[in-house]
């Protein structure tokens, strides 16, 4: 893929540096567009290459192939524009959620209080309806600006979005978040700073936070909970290579010792078979599988 004017493209990256559990192999290229014209101008010019193309934000909550990404890795960690229009603040997709709730807090608006710590980026959250203590993105949001793989432009409000538990019609279209709008409601920032703090309390009581992992691994299966079907079924503290069911959060898994996709993937598939076998329950993937080999 040519250099791009203006535009940081770099090739043959290894993708363990970038992701937050520490593991992935070689990307062919990877751009990190600064804005949504850059944004634009990569899909296009990808397109008009025959180029592959895989949109990642702060890479919290995927699996990225041993045998790395063909094609062009985008990533929109640069695209971090904060703006607010009274109640409502529109944040780039590559803004990181805890920054975009802590800036909610500064300026007395809530909404957002349920993503303090949640380390995955605006445009991840919105893509996947990403969720926690009771919040999802879904619930604020107004709008959001979107690209296709062409680099059209558009502009969807949520009831466009159907969105559903970790889902939407972005995921169903394959569209690209650039940009989203949350609407938010005014509250005393000592009261939203408090409800932050337990929050994040509770994040680091439970979950195995010394370690880099990709958050929660199954969804929840209705009317269960999947780290305790995984306690339960006696896996929890289970290693496989340098990767490990963490023995304080079972729907977690951490990279221990410089642990490979294939590690994650076969404790994966240990959970899915044993939980099956117990009870009849399909343990669905929240993390996405992104690579050679792995593509959901």
């Amino acid at each position: 893929m040519q250099q791009l004017k203006n535009i940081e493209v770099l090739q043959n990256v290894p993708l363990d540096t970038y992701s937050f559990s520490q593991i992935g192999g070689i990307a062919d290229y990877l751009a990190l567009p600064k804005n949504e014209t850059e944004f634009i101008t990569l899909l296009k010019t990808a397109k008009q290459n025959s180029i592959s193309v895989t949109v990642l934000g702060q890479m919290s909550n995927v699996i990225l192939s041993d045998d790395g990404v063909s094609g062009l890795i985008i990533v929109t960690e640069k695209m971090k524009e904060i703006n607010i229009n009274n109640n409502q603040m529109t944040f780039g997709a590559g803004l990181d959620m805890i920054t975009a709730s802590e800036y909610a807090m500064r300026n007395s608006l809530s909404g957002l209080e349920w993503a303090a710590g949640l380390p995955g980026s605006v445009g991840g959250a919105v893509f996947m309806n990403a969720g926690a203590y009771g919040g999802n993105t879904s619930d604020n949001l107004v709008k959001i600006r979107a690209l296709d793989e062409f680099g059209t432009l558009f502009e969807l409000t949520k009831k466009d979005l159907g969105f559903t538990y970790r889902m939407s019609e972005i995921q169903r279209n394959n569209l690209l978040v650039t940009q989203a709008t949350f609407e938010l409601s005014p509250r005393d920032q000592n009261e939203v700073k408090a409800e932050m703090d337990d929050f994040n309390q509770r994040r680091i009581a439970k979950q195995p936070l010394e370690f880099p992992s990709n958050g929660s691994v199954f969804k929840r299966p209705n009317g269960f909970y999947s780290g305790k079907l995984i306690q339960d079924a006696g896996l929890q503290g289970k290693r496989i290579g340098g990767a490990q069911i963490s023995n304080k959060h079972a729907n977690f898994i951490v990279n221990i010792d410089n642990a490979k996709a294939a590690d994650y993937l076969e404790l994966i598939n240990l959970v899915q078979t044993t939980i099956k076998n117990l009870h009849g329950i399909d343990m669905e993937l929240e993390v996405k599988l992104i690579g050679r080999g792995l593509n959901q």
